[in-house]
């Protein structure tokens, strides 16, 4: 078995003694591909923070071991990003970079420019972010996450602005970072969790975790409080909400 990155541990977490999370244990593992999943509100994004550890427990506990050494690649979604900040592509790009104490300019130049070639977006290097389309800031924002060959990759609601003429490169960019990366990837998409990550955790105050992506309706509707269907179409299923209040 993988050795273990990080372990959470009975925690408890919220805002003003708010609670959010509820006795919530998970482990992600080296090479882990890890889905999450669940209602809006069910605590997703907290329990993102807290594995980034931008958010302390209520109780609980967090460890992060050595084999991560803080190399944890983050990927905001686009939404909470403000495009009227005066930063260029490349800029933000190389800010990826920024713990790389080691690297001349000219080598932190020479891995943007690579990036920016394998996102496909070399010829947006010198565009403002407020000029970018949906679809070219989220690959800004990979590009930004993984330069620096993270041990742990998180992607919050990374398909939000996935443009069709990426969403192959994307998916399969990620099966190849997967080699030697870990990825925490919550989606709202059941359909492309299914088909693309190695586990799921569906979050709902508490955390329900499931090996392999062999999921049924049943599970989904037992964990996800809304009940769908999974439709198999092409490459990527699709979810149907079926009617409820």
């Amino acid at each position: 078995m993988n050795n273990a990155l990080v372990e959470i541990k009975q925690v408890c977490a919220g805002y003003d003694h708010k609670t959010v999370l509820k006795d919530v244990s998970l482990t992600i593992y080296e090479r882990d591909f890890l889905g999450i999943i669940g209602p809006n509100g069910g605590g997703k994004t907290t329990l993102l923070k807290v594995i980034l550890g931008l958010l302390r427990p209520f109780s609980g506990e967090v460890v992060q071991h050595e084999s991560l050494k803080q190399r944890i690649g983050y990927m905001p979604q686009t939404n909470s990003i403000d495009k009227r900040f005066p930063i260029l592509v490349s800029e933000v790009v190389e800010s990826g970079l920024i713990a790389e104490k080691g690297l001349s300019g000219q080598e932190k130049k020479a891995l943007v420019k690579a990036m920016l070639v394998t996102m496909g977006i070399e010829q947006l290097a010198s565009q403002p972010i407020g000029k970018l389309s949906g679809g070219q800031l989220q690959r800004t924002l990979l590009a930004r996450a993984v330069i620096n060959q993270p041990a742990l990759l998180i992607l919050d609601e990374p398909n939000s602005y996935v443009d069709k003429r990426f969403e192959t490169n994307f998916y399969g960019l990620l099966q190849e970072l997967n080699k030697a990366t870990s990825i925490v990837l919550v989606s709202h998409d059941v359909g492309s969790i299914v088909s693309t990550v190695k586990n799921i955790a569906c979050v709902d105050e508490t955390l329900h975790y499931h090996a392999g992506t062999d999921i049924d309706e049943h599970w989904l509707e037992a964990h996800y409080d809304c009940p769908l269907d999974l439709i198999g179409h092409g490459a990527i299923p699709h979810r149907i909400l079926k009617s409820h209040d």
